[in-house]
């Protein structure tokens, strides 16, 4: 009662007077990424930290992200520490590019400054920082190239995430960082990669996701259309980790949705693949992959029947 008096209710609280804690989200839209994640999406409050080589849908799933919060009514704020955002690519994955809040910042501290003022505002649902691997410390900029500045990111992220995690939990907001991959030098056994900035975001963060390209979808004339992407939840410490889901990410439209409620229609049994057709209720309904998911895209109806059983389906497996 001391305790509650003094730092305000909810300073101090059993753990069994909240019976079910659940974990409250901001979803992906893509029910195989959302599954992955293990509660329907990110976690709001905590820390996310999305890491994988160049070009393999890093920022892609952060603005994805952002366009799910903004349907539901909430602000979003875009650090781009690497100068690199593209509005036009942005509004195309469905993000209000005028209502997405944007800064370009000259150094690392600057960066997580502005993070920080924006999280004690209490009015972001999330922010992005687009990438650790950017942020250049005020010591380096200062210095000339090739001067020793070992650990200064470091001590920068550490000292920064010891401050924010606190803040973040209370503003409910959820945080992502992007992240690069380097590679140890002389490493002949275990993993040789690693990621910028220390180890405190490894610590920090609630979840971390490894997201990977691992293949074209091209067009019967050849010509490339997107990527087909594989992301592992290597660490979540609100839901079972180790979690991996793949998923088509299209050049026009960004993380495609009807090819994961298909790929999660054809597992559960909802429709049947036999040879390079695709059959629904017995009869058939596309020849290969891309006309199924074309299909579908045309006829809302089918599309909506499909997702309802799908998603029964999924509410059965979770129930079991």
């Amino acid at each position: 009662q001391q305790i509650a008096k003094d730092y305000g209710d909810g300073a101090i609280m059993r753990l069994g007077d909240s019976e079910q804690m659940d974990v409250e989200t901001i979803p992906t839209g893509n029910i195989l990424i959302d599954r992955a994640l293990g509660v329907g999406g990110f976690p709001r409050g905590r820390i996310v930290e999305i890491f994988g080589p160049e070009s393999s849908g890093k920022t892609t799933l952060t603005l994805t992200v952002i366009a799910q919060a903004q349907k539901r009514g909430g602000l979003a704020a875009f650090i781009d520490v690497e100068h690199a955002l593209d509005p036009s690519y942005a509004r195309k994955l469905g993000v209000n590019v005028d209502e997405l809040l944007v800064s370009q910042p000259s150094s690392g501290e600057e960066a997580l400054r502005i993070c920080e003022t924006l999280v004690r505002s209490n009015a972001l649902d999330v922010i992005v920082i687009d990438s650790v691997a950017a942020l250049v410390t005020k010591q380096e900029l200062e210095g000339e190239i090739g001067d020793s500045t070992v650990g200064a990111q470091a001590r920068l992220m550490s000292a920064a995430l010891r401050k924010l995690t606190a803040l973040i939990s209370k503003a409910k907001t959820t945080v992502i960082f992007t992240n690069q991959i380097r590679e140890k030098i002389g490493v002949m056994f275990g993993n040789p990669e690693r990621t910028p900035g220390g180890k405190a975001l490894k610590f920090y963060a609630s979840v971390r996701i490894d997201i990977r390209r691992i293949g074209a979808i091209k067009q019967t004339d050849g010509a490339v259309t997107g990527n087909r992407t594989k992301i592992k939840v290597v660490k979540n410490k609100v839901a079972p980790p180790f979690q991996e889901a793949e998923f088509d990410i299209m050049y026009n439209e960004g993380i495609s949705n009807t090819g994961a409620l298909l790929d999660l229609a054809l597992e559960k049994g909802i429709m049947e693949k036999r040879g390079s057709w695709i059959s629904y209720k017995g009869t058939q309904f596309a020849q290969g992959r891309d006309a199924a998911k074309e299909a579908l895209k045309a006829d809302e109806n089918v599309y909506l029947e499909i997702e309802a059983a799908v998603l029964e389906a999924l509410n059965g497996d979770k129930k079991a």
